[in-house]
């Protein structure tokens, strides 16, 4: 029964990922989030869920892994999908600003990764949940300059842990999302229609998450339609 953790889970693509993984009853989701209402009725209808409070913009999980650890014995999956945007043309972000679009989209998931990872059981698999916006040649936008520098940090990070990661059988791949429909979307672009809704995009990494280790190992993949 794979074990398999979401961070981010309470809306958006993190939301959509969780229902899609836990139709399959086989699977235990651990579903982190500050925002526990909708994966509590969500847990009403699929049992397999375990909704677990935790702050992305804070860098000690030891309560939160405490709680993973009454739950489930191993990890097979950790998708780091939990992030924040702070729209502001550059000259107007504060110090405060950069640090917290740093710690929710890339200090989050290095601690996280470290702190759970006596738990991995071999041949596990780290997902990291990166963006277009900070995929190296791709086109950049104004006022998303801290989101974008703190992706592409992810993205890297994907990178130096396949290697680090490799004699304990971990894979770590990162996959770097174009246009989605959600609400992080229309606050970056309010007019911008989609290609992809997060149901669409959540089958996709759902089914990743699951096979991508046995064909991946430290890549960092594209997956868009459109940026945005």
């Amino acid at each position: 029964m794979p074990n398999i953790i979401v961070t981010g889970a309470n809306k958006g693509i993190g939301y959509a990922l969780v229902q899609t993984l836990a139709a399959n009853s086989a699977n235990t989701i651990v579903a982190l989030a500050r925002n526990l209402q909708p994966l509590l009725q969500l847990q009403t209808t699929h049992p397999n869920v375990i909704p677990i409070y935790a702050n992305f913009n804070q860098t000690n999980f030891t309560d939160t892994i405490n709680h993973i650890a009454q739950h489930i014995s191993h990890i097979d999956a950790l998708v780091n999908n939990a992030d924040i945007l702070i729209k502001k043309p550059f000259v107007d972000l504060t110090a405060a600003d950069w640090l917290d679009s740093f710690t929710v989209n890339f200090f989050s998931a290095v601690q996280l990764i470290q702190q759970l990872l006596p738990r991995f059981a071999p041949s596990s698999h780290i997902v990291n949940i990166s963006s277009m916006s900070g995929f190296q040649g791709s086109t950049k936008f104004a006022e998303m300059t801290a989101y974008c520098t703190s992706k592409a940090a992810l993205s890297n990070l994907t990178e130096c842990l396949s290697v680090e990661l490799l004699p304990q059988k971990i894979s770590v791949n990162c996959l770097a999302l174009g246009a989605v429909q959600t609400e992080m979307l229309q606050t970056a672009f309010p007019n911008y229609k989609a290609p992809l809704d997060a149901t669409q995009m959540a089958a996709f990494i759902a089914n990743f998450v699951l096979t991508g280790h046995q064909f991946f190992n430290g890549q960092i993949l594209p997956v868009t339609l459109s940026n945005p």
